[in-house]
């Protein structure tokens, strides 16, 4: 593969190389002549959750879609080491969402080629408040979900009750850090430990969020990311695996690439120096590595150009999550100076972290006369977007009709987040603005709706 110039090179102003240079300077012109909606009060749209992007970002994707190279390159491992030294981890695989990289996370512990690996049929502990690609991948395995409740506080499993839950089945442990907010590693890691579960950590939601000072998804097995436009950094689609690992990163690299024995990134050729050297299973010798499959996988590759985007945003995530971070505590603040903690509880971090806010969730309280219907076409009418947690209880979800699953207990505040939360937006286009205009609406909505 050809060497491109990085950004910030200075070519010669004629030739391929000066012509790229100055379409990227004409792009930066672009993006700025595009302006800034300017905010009207009832007018405008808020929505729960959106991208910041900039004239970098713009730059970085013409800059990749200038190579013309439609697969992953040179920006992908960029990007992919990027994020390693971010998250401190030794091994990141990017691909097309977050799904995927659930999917391909818990496919991977399922490789004949480990030595321990989830067997199917097997238990794998998690919730079901949740979103629904973070438990598929167990089903799609043919494993089992076994679903236990949330602390109402948190919004994150109960680590007391998944002790209980563990039984000679169990293998896995599968949960995500709910909007942004870890969930208690220090107790779910334990567990994991001395039952000698896997532990996947789904971040999806949580880029940024921190555990003791570590960065979530260096605790499990595995971890996942996503980057569609919601979260912390976009690349539009786009989502990745990471891992301290290295035989479980190559297990996730097949997974994601066809199911292949080789390792060659895109563009290269004999990577292990015996392409025509090797025998593996029923093939005849010296069989071509490049066509050996060891597992039943996919394609699930991102695109370069997405990657590009992501070097430009991930420049910006530190910002971005001191961002989240202040509009969830202006919202918290001003909730409880306002008295909306009457009808409202609102969400505590877990102790030992600094989440990375995704929303702000609220749970309308078992006291107030507020319905949560009323409650969110009010906000709707006044352009203030909402969202639920996601599914609420998966188990009563119609795609779970007949799904083999097993529930520890009772799901009660499992339930009642179904029944009587939803979460409003603190993503880092927001500003004083939109955060005032939010808080002056809620006023005006207890005002109007409490008899």
């Amino acid at each position: 593969m050809n060497k491109k110039p990085e950004l910030g090179d200075s070519p010669e102003s004629t030739g391929p190389d000066g012509v790229r240079r100055k379409i990227l300077s004409l792009s930066q012109d672009y993006f700025g002549a595009l302006g800034t909606p300017v905010f009207v009060p009832g007018e405008s749209s808020i929505p729960a959750s959106g991208k910041v992007l900039d004239a970098s970002d713009l730059e970085y994707l013409v800059d990749s879609a200038l190579d013309l190279w439609l697969t992953s390159g040179r920006f992908t491992e960029k990007f992919e080491s990027l994020l390693a030294a971010t998250v401190g981890v030794k091994h990141v695989m990017m691909t097309v969402s977050g799904s995927a990289a659930n999917l391909l996370a818990f496919s991977a512990l399922m490789s004949p080629k480990l030595s321990r690996r989830i067997e199917p049929g097997s238990e794998v502990l998690t919730v079901a408040a949740a979103f629904p690609t973070t438990v598929a991948p167990i089903i799609q395995n043919g494993c089992v979900p076994v679903f236990v409740d949330i602390d109402p506080a948190t919004y994150n499993v109960r680590p007391d009750l998944l002790e209980a839950a563990v039984t000679k089945e169990t293998r896995a442990i599968m949960l995500a850090h709910t909007l942004g907010n870890p969930f208690d590693l220090d107790q779910v890691h334990d567990i994991a430990k001395r039952h000698d579960l896997f532990l996947v950590e789904d971040c999806c939601d949580a880029l940024g969020a921190t555990y003791r000072g570590r960065h979530v998804g260096a605790f499990g097995d595995a971890a996942t990311l996503s980057f569609y436009p919601a979260h912390q950094i976009t690349t539009g689609e786009g989502g990745a695996v990471f891992t301290n690992q290295k035989p479980l990163a190559r297990l996730i690299e097949s997974y994601r690439d066809w199911g292949r024995d080789c390792w060659c990134p895109p563009g290269d050729e004999n990577t292990c120096q015996k392409r025509f050297g090797w025998q593996l299973g029923d093939l005849p010798s010296g069989y071509d590595h490049k066509y050996t499959y060891t597992h039943l996988g996919y394609n699930l590759k991102a695109t370069d150009m997405q990657a590009a985007i992501g070097v430009g945003q991930i420049a910006k995530l530190d910002r971005f999550v001191h961002q989240r971070r202040t509009n969830f505590d202006t919202l918290k603040k001003a909730f409880e100076k306002e008295g909306l903690e009457e009808h409202f509880r609102l969400a505590e971090a877990t102790e030992h972290s600094q989440p990375s806010w995704f929303g702000f969730p609220l749970t309308i309280r078992d006291s107030s006369p507020l319905l949560r219907t009323d409650v969110i076409s009010y906000l709707e009418e006044r352009k203030i977007g909402t969202r639920l947690l996601f599914a609420g209880n998966l188990t009563r979800q119609p795609a779970f009709e007949n799904v083999n699953y097993r529930i520890v207990g009772e799901l009660p505040e499992t339930d009642k987040a179904m029944e009587r939360s939803f979460w409003i937006g603190v993503w880092p286009g927001l500003g004083r603005e939109q955060l005032s205009y939010m808080i002056e609406t809620f006023v005006g909505m207890v005002r109007h709706l409490v008899p």
